[in-house]
């Protein structure tokens, strides 16, 4: 087991280093100059100019500037932002409790509820329920999380008023408040994630319960609902998981259109502030946060997706 996770974590070092290489040249490709944007947009100064492309460093040639970001990235520093001069590093953290707190609450609420129907669905094959669960999964399918939102804001706190439409408060200070202003953002973005979790789980349960175990497990005169929780659940919920690592990562890495709706902010929200702003240590270092991210998720499951199939670590 710990050679397995040695393994995984080993391969996941060269991504990083590739990915912090596609940053940089992708960062360095956008339009417009962050020098002439700190200093107002129309300058004729050349001097000014110049002297504050120093100061960014941008006036050395662009494998100089790599090195000089990867060993600063290396040794823990993201650098500072142009716009208002906070520590990267805090600010990305800051912004990524917003986005975690909402993306973790909506990832748990939708497997609380996508499994069991997963296999209740699978459970009850062609007949009315399943039928129903299918229905609705696909409703859910076709309405994208963004106007689910807007729709959100319209009834529950425009016409109702039930819900604040605006601002944020953190569940760390204020946690009754906090789970107000969550409901919304949590409601958009779950309802999407248990329709797809609801089918991969039916999908994969329909798979399991055609295996002779199963068979062989009701034969013994096991309890249906002993041989659904006991036998299907662990070796059909394994492609759901996989499915579980690729959306929590792209979640996680800011749902910027969510938090625009919602005005949260979040690392999402800061990463298109940041491409407006030509902001290079944010946007490069929020780039680099969303591949950890990435990496870091994808690894967790590699090494979660082994205890439900023993014959990945034996691979």
């Amino acid at each position: 087991m710990f050679s397995f996770i040695l393994k995984r974590i080993l391969m996941s070092v060269p991504t990083l280093i590739i990915v912090t290489l596609i940053i940089f040249t992708m960062v360095r490709a956008l339009p417009g100059d962050a020098a002439l944007m700190m200093l107002g947009g129309d300058v004729d100064d050349e001097a000014a100019l110049a002297m504050m492309r120093e100061q960014l460093g941008l006036d050395k040639p662009l494998p100089i500037q790599f090195l000089t970001w990867l060993g600063e990235v290396l040794s823990g520093n993201l650098g500072t932002s142009i716009m208002n001069g906070q520590d990267v590093g805090s600010l990305l953290w800051q912004r990524f409790g917003v986005t975690a707190s909402v993306v973790l609450i909506a990832m748990l609420t939708s497997l609380l509820i996508a499994v069991p129907l997963g296999l209740l669905a699978a459970h009850r094959h062609n007949q009315s329920t399943d039928y129903s669960i299918v229905f609705g999964s696909i409703v859910l399918l076709s309405m994208p999380s963004f106007w689910v939102g807007l729709m959100l804001l319209v009834v529950f706190g425009a016409i109702l008023g039930w819900l604040p439409t605006i601002g944020f408060v953190s569940i760390g200070e204020d946690l009754g408040r906090g789970m107000i202003y969550l409901i919304m953002p949590v409601t958009a973005l779950a309802l999407t994630e248990i329709a797809v979790l609801t089918r991969m789980m039916r999908a994969g349960s329909l798979e399991i319960m055609q295996k002779d175990y199963i068979t062989h497990a009701r034969a013994k005169g096991l309890p249906e609902r002993r041989v659904l929780w006991r036998h299907v659940f662990p070796n059909a919920f394994a492609p759901t998981l996989t499915m579980v690592g690729i959306m929590l990562a792209g979640l996680l890495s800011g749902a910027a259109v969510t938090e625009t709706v919602f005005t949260l902010p979040g690392i999402g929200k800061l990463l298109v502030d940041s491409i407006y702003a030509r902001d290079y240590p944010v946007l490069q270092g929020a780039l680099l946060f969303i591949a950890a991210i990435y990496v870091v998720t994808n690894l967790t499951i590699d090494i979660a997706y082994s205890f439900f199939d023993p014959r990945v670590r034996l691979s």
